[in-house]
């Protein structure tokens, strides 16, 4: 797994550039890094991944491993039925008042930890 976003792809594409790609006098040297950097840009993750609490993505990943639909993810009652027992109070609580960032870090599957700054990828 790669924790490069897309401004390092970026910041690459610029050096590249500045260099003058086709004045290299090898277009196909050229067409090979920037073919290269379109593909890292295609795989590399977004900027502005959403910063959540460690146990709000341990609860993230307990809704993928069983296949349990977003909106559901909100039915807290639903989860307490299913013991889950992370769900605390505080989670509950940070997830309703970030509502924007959970949806967010769910659809992308990928977050940044709020305590540690570590990238997490599903």
């Amino acid at each position: 797994m790669s924790n490069e976003t897309k401004r390092d792809v970026f910041e690459d594409a610029i050096f590249w550039a500045g260099k003058s790609l086709y004045t290299l006098h090898d277009t196909d040297y050229a067409e090979g890094i920037l073919g290269g950097l379109r593909a890292r840009y295609a795989a590399a993750i977004p900027d502005d991944l959403p910063v959540i609490p460690k146990a709000v993505g341990e609860y993230i990943k307990w809704g993928k491993t069983y296949g349990i639909a977003m909106y559901m993810m909100f039915s807290f009652k639903f989860v307490r039925s299913q013991e889950f027992r992370k769900l605390t109070d505080e989670v509950e609580d940070w997830i309703i008042s970030n509502s924007d960032a959970f949806a967010i870090a769910w659809l992308l599957g990928v977050w940044c930890i709020e305590e540690t700054g570590e990238v997490v990828k599903l």
